[in-house]
Formats: structure tokens, sequence, C-alpha cells
């Protein structure tokens, strides 16, 4: 059964005009766990977390996506948005000029250190791409850890599917940050270290932010990249870990 989100409504940057964004989904094939994801418009959110608890690595097991095979990631091509994994990384180009799409992993974890690299490779550098996590189906709700192409970042936690808001957990709203390598070809780190509500976020080893939130407390992962009012934005990841929290 495909996983499917519905839009995000988060506050806008200033020089941006974001809108309410449509996710899209993509038709795969249907692995023993069940399933694939990324996003069909306006439909209620089913984020099949609850299956990942049973399939996936919850807990102290470690993680790692290289993608040197498709696994179990959300694939395919329609007009507003292609997503695979190819040529070991996940290469994903949101073609409209508003949008923010995802690919979620069929997993389900708790308290780790999880971390992606992402790559712009084309398109305008006014967008958003970086990871989800805790992915929570009961809740409809996830934190995001996003960075733009000219040196934004966004740390928030959508809540009721994004129908209503998404909530900033760092700062006000997207805020500028040197840590973020900005511009094409250039590969930003993204690590979040996950301690029951406790939250720090690195980009290329540097801290930029930390927050408490006993919201979430375990769920998927995902791969993700919005569009700010032009499209042609290529994106791709690779090495998604997530590992145990190193206890003394």
């Amino acid at each position: 059964m495909p996983a499917s989100l519905h839009a995000l409504n988060k506050p806008s940057r200033p020089d941006s005009n974001r809108h309410t964004q449509s996710w899209l989904d993509f038709p795969n094939r249907a692995p023993a766990c069940g399933i694939l994801n990324l996003l069909k418009p306006l439909l209620p959110l089913l984020l099949l977390a609850l299956a990942a608890l049973a399939c996936g690595p919850l807990g102290g097991s470690a993680f790692e996506e290289t993608f040197d095979s498709p696994g179990l990631w959300g694939s395919g091509n329609t007009a507003e948005v292609e997503g695979q994994v190819s040529n070991g990384v996940y290469e994903m180009l949101v073609k409209v000029d508003f949008g923010l799409f995802l690919a979620t992993a069929d997993q389900g974890f708790g308290d780790g250190i999880y971390e992606v690299e992402a790559t712009q490779v084309d398109g305008p550098l006014n967008n958003g791409y970086g990871m989800l996590l805790r992915a929570d189906e009961a809740a409809d709700a996830f934190y995001v850890f996003e960075v733009s192409g000219d040196g934004f970042i966004w740390i928030g936690r959508c809540s009721d599917a994004c129908e209503e808001e998404a909530v900033p957990l760092v700062g006000d709203d997207w805020f500028p940050s040197p840590a973020v390598n900005q511009g094409l070809q250039t590969t930003n780190q993204l690590r979040v270290v996950a301690d029951g509500p406790l939250m720090t976020f690195f980009v290329n080893g540097i801290e930029v932010g930390r927050t408490s939130d006993d919201t979430l407390a375990e769920g998927d992962i995902a791969v993700m990249v919005e569009t700010l009012g032009e499209g042609g934005v290529r994106v791709v990841f690779d090495n998604f870990r997530v590992s145990p929290l190193v206890t003394n």
C-alpha cells in the first residue's frame, strides 16, 4: 500500500513565495513490509510508520543507506517531480515552481544520530532540501530539517498533516547560516542527534541549533526537496545513516 502525505504549509522565508504544497505518490514495487512513498496531492496523510515499526530497525540498531540498490525508496517520473535511485545516489528533480516532495525509507527509528549528505546539482538556489525524521502516522506529524542553496536553514515540526501549520523549533522561521555550503555541486552534510526530546542539529559538523520537543518519539525517515518559486531544482542524496547514541 503506498504511503501518501498531504501538503506542507510552513511559514515562508521573507524573500520567498511559499504556498501550501502538494506531495506526490509514485507507483513502485510492493515489498513485504509494504510501502513506497513520493506523495499524492490532496490525500490525507497515510505515513505508514506503524508498518515501519514492525519491519524496520527501531531502537538501537544501526541503519545505513548508500543507495547502491533501489531498496524500498519510492521512484517514478511525473509532470511535477522525478525521483529514483541511480548511480549510487537518490536523485530528485522537482519540476514545478511550487512543490515539496519526499521519499521515505519504510523504516522506524527513535533515539539516534541521523545523517545524510545532500548536493544540489541544478536549478535555482532559493529552495529547500534535506531530511525528515520521526514521521508518525498516528499523529500525522514529523520533524523537518532542511537547508537552501542560498544559505538558509529551516528546522521545525509538522503537525496535523501540515494542513494548518508547521512550527519552527529553532528560530522564528528560515534563518541564514554560514555553516551551509551554498551554490551548485557543493555537498551539505546534515546531522541530528536525537536523545529523547532533546535534538541537536548540525550542518557540515557545525551546530546550528538545538531544541527540546517531546511530541514525536519515533517514526520513519525521508529525503525531501522543495521549490519556492522556480522549478528545476535537482538534488542528490547519499549515505543516509541512523546510528545508536554513544553512551558512556
